[in-house]
């Protein structure tokens, strides 16, 4: 008897355990500290926009671990890793079911019937004719290839006085623009990007970097001897760190010595054309500490940008990959320096296959991927459908965010900007007052303004009318009684 109650009793433990556990809610940790900023420049906790779908090694693609990678490109479902270390070239190609499969591993070119091997490839790039450029950067030359790796042509250091006759030409980095122009980063080049025409003859430079001055630097170097100026920096523009290409043919680069624009968007002939609209420039962190011997500002190693004219960040100095939108608001950050996956020890490139992201770490020698979660999905879908000009839909789609993250700036600013675009500018007015975006609810205010002016003009004008003549007609109306009755 004792024996089966205690039975019974283990068994609807048992069932009690099973129930509560089938009935409680099922929450999925995060991928790591996701955050935005607002008005205040605080940070402010937000849902995963990001989270690991994959993390890739050498040795799980079955060819060995990679060794320090520097370069990575993604062209459809192709992936090429440039494993520098290894002095390879690695494509991988994603299967319909998610599965990454190496397809071509590449050491060595054949020029001429003789095998030349690959002497530190730091890039690659694959233009709209399927042809491939390789930054072979220790073998000086940028090699042109057909789809099948076979030889076409080698573009090696220009003929130009401004190189001079020791500096080598270290071609690190390159993109290919649909003109099929060829622009080239190189180390120790400071003139901006090394542009080579769609005959591979070098046409000059592009987009040379700002050389920011203080006017504090300035006197004192007026003011300083001949020895202690030869002891001071240069004022001197600063090379870039990498570059990438948009769907619109606009070059972007970035900037990862700290001392300029971190981000820029280069037109045909070099000149700026980013926007700024956000709360901040797009520098990366606005506030930040030295903890666990990280310090200084954000340094953005590359960036990639997105048919809705969004585009990340990758942060050298914290991991962190920073996602901008076409304003340069600030939509989200995360990551970080660390083992785990989610994280970096040594960023080094970043790119894209549709919405997912792929961040390539030299230290670690792993390619993660994140994918978008239902809060970065909302995200994109209210970016995509106001550069639409579904503006109505844009609004109820950032209500919707809103709903997931009470707290995010963005969506208030979103809804306003669709307001503005509708022409509804008192709800501009409101939700730009809301989240204190004062060019916003300065520019709604204006055309509030002349909203009202217009729609009210006739009354306006009656009002002065009477101001005006009432006087007159009174004073006339008394003259002429008078006028009566002393006659």
């Amino acid at each position: 008897m004792r024996n089966n109650i205690e039975l019974g009793l283990r068994r609807f433990i048992l069932l009690f355990i099973i129930c509560f556990f089938a009935a409680a809610p099922v929450f999925s940790a995060p991928t790591n500290y996701t955050y935005n900023y607002d008005f205040w420049r605080e940070q402010v906790a937000s849902p995963d926009a990001y989270r690991v779908g994959a993390y890739i090694l050498g040795t799980t693609l079955g060819i060995g671990n990679f060794r320090d990678p520097q370069g990575l490109y993604i062209r459809e479902n192709r992936i090429y890793i440039c494993d520098s270390g290894n002095n390879r070239i690695i494509k991988v190609e994603v299967q319909e079911n998610g599965e990454h499969v190496v397809t071509d591993v590449v050491t060595h070119v054949m020029i001429d019937g003789e095998s030349s091997a690959l002497n530190y490839p730091m890039d690659i790039f694959e233009n709209r004719n399927g042809n491939l450029y390789i930054a072979d950067t220790n073998n000086q030359r940028v090699l042109v290839l057909d789809n099948d790796w076979n030889y076409i042509h080698a573009i090696f250091k220009p003929d130009d006085e401004s190189l001079g006759d020791f500096l080598e030409f270290l071609p690190s980095k390159l993109v290919v623009d649909f003109a099929n122009r060829v622009f080239v980063q190189a180390r120790n080049v400071n003139k901006g990007l090394m542009e080579f025409d769609n005959r591979w003859e070098f046409s000059g430079y592009m987009g040379a970097n700002r050389v920011s001055v203080s006017i504090a630097d300035y006197i004192w170097k007026l003011l300083s001897t001949q020895a202690q100026r030869e002891r001071m920096d240069l004022f001197i523009p600063t090379e870039y760190s990498n570059v990438a290409l948009d769907s619109d043919g606009f070059v972007y680069v970035t900037n990862a010595s700290g001392q300029t624009d971190p981000i820029r968007r280069l037109n045909a002939v070099g000149q700026d054309i980013l926007i700024r609209n956000g709360y901040e420039e797009p520098v990366g962190d606005l506030v930040f500490g030295n903890a666990a011997g990280i310090m200084g500002r954000s340094r953005f190693i590359d960036v990639v940008s997105f048919d809705n004219d969004s585009y990340a960040c990758f942060d050298r100095t914290r991991g962190r990959i920073f996602m901008y939108d076409f304003q340069g608001n600030l939509l989200y950050a995360f990551g970080g320096v660390g083992n785990r996956e989610g994280s970096f020890i040594q960023p080094v490139a970043l790119d894209r296959m549709g919405y997912s992201l792929y961040a390539l770490d030299s230290r670690t020698g792993a390619l993660t991927r994140f994918d978008l979660t239902g809060y970065g999905v909302m995200i994109n879908r209210a970016l995509n459908e106001y550069r639409a000009g579904r503006y109505e839909s844009s609004a109820d789609v950032w209500e919707e965010v809103l709903k997931m993250n009470g707290n995010y700036d963005l969506a208030y600013i979103g809804i306003g900007r669709a307001a503005l675009r509708q022409g509804d500018y008192q709800k501009a007015m409101r939700y730009y007052s809301l989240k204190h975006h004062r060019e916003g609810y300065g520019k709604a205010f204006q055309l509030y303004r002349k909203q009202w002016t217009e729609e009210n003009l006739w009354w306006m004008l009656l009002v002065l009318g009477l101001i005006i003549f009432l006087p007159m007609a009174v004073k006339f109306s008394i003259k002429t009684v008078k006028e009566i009755i002393e006659a």
